[in-house]
């Protein structure tokens, strides 16, 4: 799965989570000139603007001092979503029987993408089920995943 590198997650994950927060993934898109450094967080009553702020203006200073990142880059702070994405192995096992879109860096059974439910964790293998048709996707083989969101309308005809 995608994220940022190593010694980022190490400098930011403590100081998200020393405040109070789950530190649900960060992503990092590394540009001469605009960089992206985008932090995930949650808690249980959900992400407001004011606890945005907060990561951000402790993240910032700890990034100014330890100044890992060359170059310029902007940094965001994020609410997961209806949409979260997924960063670790546990989100998944979190998210059983919830429906995620799995991008895939090779494909499996010649599909790129799945769409399907979650129906277990092994280790480091996820089964997805989509139709009738099954599939044990190792972790380290997705690029990108996300959780697809339940539609909540109803459709009425006019």
């Amino acid at each position: 799965m995608k994220q940022a590198p190593e010694h980022l997650v190490n400098l930011i994950e403590p100081v998200v989570e020393g405040l109070g927060y789950e530190c649900v993934g960060i992503d990092y898109h590394p540009h001469p000139r605009h960089g992206l450094l985008r932090i995930y967080i949650d808690k249980a009553n959900g992400i407001l603007v004011d606890d945005c702020s907060k990561v951000s203006h402790q993240v910032s200073g700890v990034l100014d001092v330890e100044d890992p990142i060359p170059g310029n880059y902007q940094l965001e702070i994020s609410s997961p979503g209806e949409d979260r994405p997924f960063f670790k192995v546990s989100q998944f096992e979190r998210f059983i029987g919830s429906t995620v879109l799995v991008n895939l860096f090779k494909p499996i059974e010649n599909r790129k993408k799945i769409k399907g439910s979650i129906e277990g964790v092994a280790g480091d293998i996820i089964t997805l089920k989509e139709g009738d048709q099954v599939f044990e996707v190792p972790f380290s083989a997705m690029s990108k995943a996300h959780l697809v969101p339940e539609n909540h309308f109803i459709k009425k005809s006019i």
